[in-house]
């Protein structure tokens, strides 16, 4: 039988065969990968690139024991231990344990506590309220200058029972639920005031501020819940 005689491929024909099928097979296989092909970075910029910014280093304090001008005894250790936890965990301070290692010194005084009656019968005190107010001054370490100031006043309420021991005790968890308020209230105000002077050369030289600290009202006063007759 006559017909036509299949084509031969020559081996310099079939060679750029290979390749493109070596090609597409490559590219399908990429794609199937999921290759993607991009630059990183902000890329070239007209001009410049832009100047970088650096955040001023926490100016570091040292806060000394309160000065207690109250009649209740011992409540400047508390106080102080409230408001160094207090500036170490949100302050914008670096709290050191020196006054030699510090650029300020924060100074505060317990300026009286009252506790009046609330609640009552015709002889009996059902309720009553602690009322605390606190001076605090941040002075720089080596000129003395007067860099903040602030009086933060702040209350706790409680009930009174029969018991005049758990009295004491209830009491005692009222003015440290109002040292915790004023020591909140006074890391706030100062990072703050902080934040606002941080566009100046050095924390060394700020301009000071007066008694009752920036345009924020110089006396704060905090209610706390009431201590129920349940102790822990």
């Amino acid at each position: 039988m006559s017909g036509a005689s299949p084509s031969v491929l020559s081996p310099r024909d079939s060679v750029p065969q290979a390749r493109l099928a070596a090609i597409a097979l490559l590219s399908l296989m990429l794609a199937g990968c999921g290759y993607q092909f991009r630059v990183e970075g902000a890329g070239p910029t007209i001009g410049g690139a832009p100047a970088e910014t650096t955040q001023p280093a926490a100016p570091r304090m040292v806060i000394p024991f309160f000065e207690n001008k109250s009649f209740e005894p011992n409540l400047e250790h508390k106080y102080t231990n409230y408001t160094l936890h207090e500036f170490a965990a949100g302050g914008g301070t670096r709290v050191v344990p020196r006054v030699e290692d510090a650029d300020l010194v924060l100074k505060g005084t317990i300026v009286s506590v009252i506790i009046p009656t609330i609640a009552f019968t015709q002889t009996t005190t059902l309720e009553s309220r602690v009322t605390v107010t606190v001076i605090a001054k941040v002075e720089e370490a080596r000129t003395g200058k007067v860099f903040w100031a602030q009086t933060a006043t702040a209350s706790s309420e409680f009930f009174v029972t029969t018991d005049l021991q758990f009295n004491r005790v209830l009491q005692t968890r009222a003015l440290e639920q109002a040292g915790r308020l004023i020591a909140e209230d006074l890391a706030t105000r100062f990072l703050n005031h902080l934040e606002q002077t941080q566009s100046r050369p050095s924390v060394g030289s700020p301009t000071p501020t007066s008694t009752g600290g920036s345009k924020d009202d110089p006396t704060r006063s905090s209610e706390s819940g009431r201590n129920g007759p349940t102790a822990k």
